[in-house]
């Protein structure tokens, strides 16, 4: 993710397990592709 991007112009996605959208995160960085729940709590229960 370029610096400078704005806070509503971040990639977002739909978690599978709540439905919920959720929105990038610097912690996801290097594999916001693979990424596919919310939280721990949404991945445990899937």
């Amino acid at each position: 993710m370029p610096k400078g991007v704005k806070k509503e112009n971040l990639p977002t996605k739909v978690c599978p397990v709540c439905d919920k959208p959720f929105t990038w995160r610097k912690k996801w960085e290097r594999d916001w592709e693979n990424v596919k729940y919310c939280s721990e709590r949404c991945k445990k229960q899937a």
